[in-house]
């Protein structure tokens, strides 16, 4: 199927289960109409004659090399009530794509069977009120064989879809606690969710070796920018110390050249792999990430840049009015 037959059918078919729920955004629905509206106030700059013939995708970040800076966004839920053995088919789809896994809550209990087995994998750790409960975490992912950690800095007040609270017991974290996560974490970690410059150096400051810019699939507060309105002040702050990465409504190849033309080192996907998932299986999820590797390509050799490095703020333009 092609990516746009693979959407539609996946968001029909989760609309239609119970499990649907979870890509609907928090209360109004705001941030999932202003994700879009973002990503569509930036065009590209074409530069047809004297380019290169073909585009060279593959990127390494902290250690790991990958096909394309395109990875699975954060999640669990609803991965195993969609499939039989869900979580080792987006798993074993994304290891074929040459691209990484990322779950979060609940921590699925075959976590060291995946971590073995399938693609790269980072596991992420809620910002628990009861912060043994986070420690555990940590070490429990550290027993299973996880080289990345994820705290999420943002989930102090739960998550929420619609007017439904999903997690509530949470707590913000404090510079002390997050430094104390850092030495607690034998792996990488990386600062998830940060959506200002104050947090991106606060950060920094605790040790971080990787940001994760995003409003959290539209599941904490309302009225959340989307990455791309933050991503220039975040970047100014980071200024290439540790690598940055965004999640939120990136759809096709042109979403992610945008990303990494304002900043962004790797660019995650989280409805489109559901929707993968749900319209063909493993190979699905196979199909987005290598469908929109093959148009990132496209558009690199369309707009004369040959490597991801060479993608620059200058291969964009602003569009007036929005």
């Amino acid at each position: 199927m092609e990516l746009t037959e693979l959407y539609n059918q996946g968001k029909k078919a989760m609309l239609a289960a119970d499990y649907g729920f979870f890509i609907q955004g928090v209360e109004t629905g705001w941030v999932l109409k202003n994700n879009r509206t973002v990503m569509d106030s930036y065009a590209l700059r074409q530069r047809a004659i004297n380019g290169p013939e073909t585009a060279d995708t593959k990127t390494t970040v902290l250690e790991e090399t990958l096909l394309a800076p395109v990875i699975m966004s954060a999640m669990t839920m609803p991965i195993p009530a969609m499939a039989q053995n869900g979580l080792f088919k987006v798993s074993r789809a994304l290891k074929r794509a040459g691209s990484m896994m990322w779950t979060g809550s609940p921590m699925p209990k075959e976590l060291s069977e995946l971590v073995c087995k399938g693609a790269p994998h980072i596991q992420s750790v809620k910002c628990y009120a009861d912060r043994e409960k986070i420690l555990r975490k940590i070490e429990h992912c550290r027993e299973a064989g996880v080289r990345w950690v994820g705290i999420e800095v943002d989930t102090g007040q739960g998550t929420k879809v619609h007017d439904r609270i999903i997690a509530s017991d949470c707590r913000p974290p404090s510079l002390d606690f997050l430094r104390k996560v850092r030495d607690m974490t034998p792996g990488k970690l990386v600062f998830k969710r940060v959506l200002s410059k104050e947090d991106a150096a606060l950060s920094l400051e605790a040790g971080a070796d990787a940001v994760m810019v995003s409003n959290h699939g539209a599941h904490t507060i309302d009225y959340l920018p989307h990455p791309l309105q933050v991503l220039p002040e975040i970047s100014r702050v980071i200024r290439g110390r540790i690598p940055i990465f965004v999640d939120g409504g990136f759809r096709r190849g042109t979403d992610v050249f945008k990303a990494l033309a304002l900043g962004a080192d790797l660019v995650g996907l989280g409805r489109p792999v559901l929707y993968g998932l749900a319209a063909d299986g493993e190979e699905g999820v196979f199909q987005v990430i290598n469908q929109i590797t093959l148009e990132l390509k496209r558009v690199m050799v369309m707009t004369g840049v040959d490597c991801i490095e060479k993608i620059t703020p200058d291969c964009l333009l602003k569009l007036g009015g929005q």
